[in-house]
């Protein structure tokens, strides 16, 4: 299985049509045609009809994404091995006030060393530490709580604060904080972080007890740029962290913390036993003299 052919079925993913990602790769339809009838005999199934995938065939799309990501990723930092630092750094997270910490290293790093660029890579915990253990990411910034076994890491002296998203013309709005009572019957859009899978032996379904489950949770969600959108449409309030949402005057949205106080610590953590590139080492040496 080459490389190369990856990213020509990767192509037909994208374009949804061999003929068009024939076009786009400078190839021969029949070229292009053989090349993928090649791959389907190789691995024993069927990966396309017409140009669109079957259910094998995305799966597949899911590997090769995964094999290509890692293939350049590996030839960046062999690229990078020079005396001057230059290269990728791969960095994931959550929906954070604290990813600031991480932008200031950033910017000093860009000041210093202009031949080092960054990706980052949005999404919750399951999605971000399914990359680390891939090694498609280099570092993660986590929202505890998390099992961190498998990592080592630093915990950012900051702390987010829990609380609720709601419309300015909602009961929600007249109240300084927000009682558990105030949420029951509430519909409500649910951070999954709040879910018994992420928060098990934390602090977080503490708060709640046993009523947790009798919470009028209408959605869930893992990144509070939608939730907003679905609090702003009326479909309920979203209980999330501060500072994520524009709630300032102007806005419809307002936040209103949790009472008790309700807080989240956060960690930046990388696998064990990490063999680092110039520039990821770089970025962890930074970390530790912050």
């Amino acid at each position: 299985m080459e490389i190369r052919v990856l990213k020509y079925f990767l192509a037909v993913a994208r374009e949804g049509s061999i003929t068009k990602a024939a076009n786009s790769l400078h190839l021969t339809q029949p070229t292009l045609t053989r090349q993928l009838q090649d791959l389907e005999k190789e691995l024993g199934q069927k990966l396309l009809v017409r140009g669109t995938l079957t259910p094998e065939g995305i799966i597949f799309k899911k590997r090769a994404e995964e094999i290509v990501e890692m293939v350049e990723k590996t030839e960046n930092e062999f690229r990078s091995l020079s005396d001057t630092i230059s290269g990728d750094i791969y960095i994931g997270g959550g929906e954070t006030d604290s990813m600031k910490y991480i932008a200031k290293i950033m910017k000093e790093i860009q000041d210093e060393y202009p031949q080092v660029k960054f990706h980052i890579y949005s999404g919750n915990a399951e999605d971000v530490t399914e990359k680390l253990d891939k090694g498609l990411l280099d570092f993660g910034v986590l929202i505890q709580p998390i099992d961190l076994s498998k990592y080592d890491y630093i915990t950012l002296p900051e702390k987010d604060v829990w609380g609720v998203i709601s419309r300015k013309d909602s009961p929600l709005a007249e109240k300084e904080v927000i009682t558990l009572e105030d949420l029951i019957d509430i519909p409500l859009l649910a951070s999954r972080q709040m879910s018994p899978k992420y928060s098990r032996d934390s602090g977080f379904l503490d708060w709640f007890g046993e009523k947790f489950d009798n919470l009028n949770i209408v959605a869930t969600y893992n990144l509070v740029y939608n939730a907003a959108i679905m609090v702003k449409a009326g479909v309920g309030a979203a209980v999330t962290l501060d500072k994520l949402v524009n709630t300032s005057a102007d806005s419809e949205l307002c936040f209103r913390p949790l009472s008790p106080k309700l807080e989240s610590g956060l960690d930046i953590v990388w696998k064990k036993n990490q063999v680092f590139s110039p520039a990821a080492k770089l970025f962890l040496d930074k970390l530790f003299s912050c």
